[in-house]
């Protein structure tokens, strides 16, 4: 639980971080994680990527009936005595979608791939292995016998080409396990099964804020007379940025801009509390004369504390408690990033992605790797460095500089470098971690 004390307390390292906004979401998700599950068909494209949210057993057998694995003939093994080559007459046709039939001892039966193995019949002879190698008679069931043969020059074995009922997965036993990520294999074996509706877990909710006087978008530009960016004013570019990675992540996004202003966001988080599981937002929290974001949640539960990384050293996060209108109190979990794109982007990485891809049901982020440097670095020594980089042919790394506001350079990144606390240079072939991105 972080205090007051927090905010005067030197910087914290990036694990000590982590763990502080791990220990803050938990509660958040673990809410999330137990309401009452969203319904989706098998068939809406959204149901991919969810999480299955309770347990599910499967109401049949799968296959529900012996069937086919071949298009040939059923046969009884038993009706193969003496020596080879082996003839007997011609039965009933079984197609796929028709009732089992009863199987007549002494036929041949043909089965059609898939189609329910005609009851007393214990394998299948592939249409390819009989004599003449084609169907001649197909009777279906109440049409006359067929009078033909069929000869066959090896006895089949007990079961063969046969696919038992339940042989893939039996009556009453699970289809899924709760907390399973949906792949599209799963969504076919849960309509194998007969399931319409999955049960998957409600996606965490966020309130996405971006503020900035100086913020602009292109809708904002060409409601202008001039049509053009105001000087000294720039796009957003965190918001569709972090919308964008917390949708991949499995969030929903709920996004306001904001203008520096305190009293105005306080009350957009006001409005949006009862409907949202965390407030995230980018910018106004570094120890400037404007930080609207750091003035708007001082005294309310936010701690604001350097964190020993860079880029993206300002942190805030904590339990935001603001008072309504109605004389009520609005709470919700906060996260709060510095306004640098970059900054903002490898925050996220850090504290808040992979908290939500694993409550997706996916890694938290991709394994770690050592790779050899392409060239001489140098990086501040009580600063845990995060360089974007891109691998070369011969797997050497090469890295791009540290400053926050390169967002070409992140957008080309392959990886993230990681030169630890403690490191004050690195030379050409040493040995680094890296995260892949993207992955």
């Amino acid at each position: 639980m972080m205090t007051a004390a927090d905010t005067c307390a030197g910087p914290r390292s990036l694990a000590e971080h982590t763990e502080i906004v791990r220990a803050l979401l938990a509660p958040v998700l673990a809410a999330r994680a137990a309401a009452t599950p969203e319904l989706l068909s098998v068939l809406d494209p959204a149901l991919t990527g969810r999480v299955i949210a309770e347990p599910l057993t499967s109401t049949l057998p799968l296959p529900p009936f012996d069937n086919s694995q071949m298009d040939g003939y059923a046969v009884r093994t038993a009706d193969f005595v003496g020596q080879a080559p082996f003839t007997l007459t011609i039965g009933h046709t079984t197609a796929a979608g028709d009732p089992p039939l009863t199987h007549v001892a002494g036929t041949a039966a043909p089965v059609m791939t898939g189609a329910p193995v005609p009851i007393g019949a214990d394998a299948v002879i592939p249409i390819e292995a009989a004599g003449p190698p084609g169907f001649t008679e197909l009777q279906r069931a109440g049409h006359p016998a067929p009078t033909g043969t069929v000869s066959f020059a090896e006895a089949p074995p007990a079961n063969q080409f046969v696919r038992h009922a339940g042989s893939d997965l039996a009556l009453g036993e699970q289809l899924v396990a709760a907390g399973t990520r949906i792949t599209p294999p799963i969504i076919g074996l849960l309509a194998n099964a007969g399931v319409q509706m999955a049960p998957v877990r409600q996606r965490p909710r966020v309130l996405l804020v971006s503020t900035g006087d100086e913020v602009s978008t292109a809708s904002d530009i060409a409601k202008t007379s001039a049509g053009t960016l105001p000087a000294g004013a720039i796009f957003d570019a965190n918001t569709p940025m972090l919308s964008a990675l917390l949708r991949e992540a499995g969030a929903e996004v709920v996004h306001q801009r904001v203008p520096d202003d305190a009293e105005h966001l306080r009350a957009v988080v006001v409005a949006n509390a009862a409907e949202c599981d965390l407030l995230l937002t980018s910018g106004g929290i570094s120890a400037g004369a404007y930080e609207v974001v750091r003035d708007a949640f001082t005294g309310f539960g936010v701690t604001f504390a350097g964190v020993a990384m860079q880029p993206g050293g300002p942190q805030g996060a904590g339990q935001l408690t603001l008072p309504s209108a109605d004389g009520a109190t609005a709470t919700m979990t906060a996260l709060c990033f510095p306004g640098n794109p970059v900054s903002c982007a490898l925050s996220a990485e850090c504290f808040l992605l992979p908290v939500l891809r694993e409550y997706a049901g996916r890694p938290g982020r991709a394994a770690t790797a050592v790779r050899q440097l392409a060239h001489d670095i140098v990086s501040p020594a009580h600063k845990h460095q995060l360089r974007r980089g891109r691998l070369l042919p011969d797997g050497q790394v090469r890295v791009t500089p540290p400053s926050s506001h390169l967002l070409a350079d992140l957008a080309a990144a392959e990886v993230l470098v990681h030169i630890p606390v403690g490191v004050s240079a690195l030379s050409t072939g040493d040995d680094v971690e890296i995260w892949r991105l993207h992955d």
